[in-house]
């Protein structure tokens, strides 16, 4: 009997070593090690990709932000700043009342078919947007000129970039909002233009967030 008390203890103390153990491996210096190593060597991705203005965190460079309009009495849907670049339509799976900055909850696309009249209606209203908004004096948007992502939400609803297809298009738009020469505007989205990664993977963008602030920036120096 009692050789049986003490082999269970030894057994329970055993356990409870190695309980201990692993708790320290797993539960603190594998995750101390790794966090270490993450903050050491990918800093910025570590800490979601940051953008910073003025001293502040203001975004991420991995979401979209929306510059819009505050909302006037009666008004569901915001309309768009037009002083600032736009980036692409956010139709998502959701919404929240908690941060009202970014609209969508849940990531990803709207899973509506390409000849889905919602869709179908979706596109054309938002590319007459997009010509109403962008022609201006000097400066007329032909149906032609509007790219696919200044009319249709990417797969994850929360894309931070624009072709420059889009950005470009826009660019006499903004001059004309905030009193810059075009060739200004101009400059800057070619500063901001981004190639394919490692030359072939992806497609050439812009990224809206670090573009508008570039765009801050300029307009306080004039």
């Amino acid at each position: 009997m009692n050789n049986s008390v003490t082999n269970t203890a030894r057994l329970l103390g055993a356990g409870l070593r190695a309980l201990l153990v692993l708790t320290l491996v797993t539960g603190v210096i594998y995750p101390l090690v790794v966090t270490g190593i993450a903050q050491g060597l990918f800093g910025d991705k570590a800490n979601g990709s940051e953008i910073k203005a003025d001293g502040k965190v203001v975004g991420s460079s991995l979401i979209g932000q929306s510059y819009n309009l505050p909302l006037k009495k009666g008004q569901e849907t915001p309309e768009p700043d037009l002083k600032w670049f736009q980036g692409r339509p956010a139709n998502g799976l959701g919404s929240n009342s908690v941060n009202t900055q970014y609209k969508l909850l849940l990531s990803g696309a709207t899973n509506l078919a390409a000849d889905n009249k919602d869709l179908v209606k979706q596109v054309e209203d938002a590319k007459a947007a997009v010509i109403k908004d962008n022609s201006v004096p000097g400066y007329t948007v032909k149906p032609s000129d509007v790219p696919a992502d200044a009319v249709t939400s990417s797969g994850s609803g929360l894309d931070p970039a624009i072709s420059p297809q889009y950005a470009e298009l826009q660019v006499h738009r903004v001059a004309a909002k905030i009193g810059l020469p075009v060739a200004q505007v101009q400059k800057l989205v070619d500063e901001h233009t981004q190639g394919r990664t490692l030359g072939f993977i992806g497609e050439p963008r812009v990224n809206v967030l670090k573009l508008n602030i570039a765009l801050k920036d300029l307009v306080e120096k004039n």
